[in-house]
């Protein structure tokens, strides 16, 4: 089976690609919301983060305390990168027992959505990259209408996960820029797996 990751900016569309190989019926593992998931879910997790960034990041609901943890973890390289080093091997560790499974189940190849390819070494765990790209106005436009951002909020994010915005040697590109039809590109990397 191959594992295939599609990464992508913010507002370049990879979820509109997970999508479309999802309805293809390929399972696709989404890093952001696992990640979210096993921050509440694995105790092994939580006791990490309880103990780097203290209870408070967590509501007596046993929920996340989003608010917090990102208060305590972003604008601190220090602290952002103890939380990465918590929670990117965990997600990893997730994903590979989700791929196992879908070996199992015979699947031709899974796919995981992820933004942080480079950063959470997933790139090391796939076989193949589907990058998504868009011109960065479309991005733009894109994010400011799902999310209420500003066009600098926008840009600040872009510069954020500016590493993981070039296209290296050897992935494949969909370029997503609301002119070309996606569909027939999605089909073409497909069909060739």
């Amino acid at each position: 089976m191959k594992l295939i990751a599609i990464t992508g900016g913010i507002g370049s569309g990879k979820s509109v690609v997970s999508r479309i190989v999802n309805v293809m019926g390929f399972g696709v593992y989404d890093c952001d919301s696992r990640a979210r998931a096993l921050m509440v879910e694995s105790g092994q997790v939580r006791a990490q983060l309880v103990q780097a960034f203290g209870s408070e990041i967590y509501l007596a609901d046993g929920s996340l305390n989003r608010q917090q943890l990102s208060a305590r973890a972003f604008g601190n390289e220090q602290a952002l990168s103890r939380l990465n080093a918590i929670v990117h091997p965990a997600t990893a560790s997730d994903m590979l027992d989700w791929a196992a499974e879908q070996a199992t189940r015979g699947a031709k190849a899974a796919f995981v959505e992820t933004a942080l390819l480079r950063t959470a070494s997933l790139d090391r765990l796939v076989d193949q990259v589907w990058h998504v790209t868009a011109p960065p106005s479309v991005r733009i436009d894109r994010v400011m209408a799902r999310s209420g951002l500003t066009a600098r909020q926008v840009e600040d994010r872009m510069a954020a996960q500016a590493v993981e915005d070039t296209v290296a040697p050897g992935e494949h590109e969909i370029v997503n820029d609301n002119h070309d039809a996606l569909l027939p590109r999605v089909i073409h990397l497909i069909n060739h797996l």
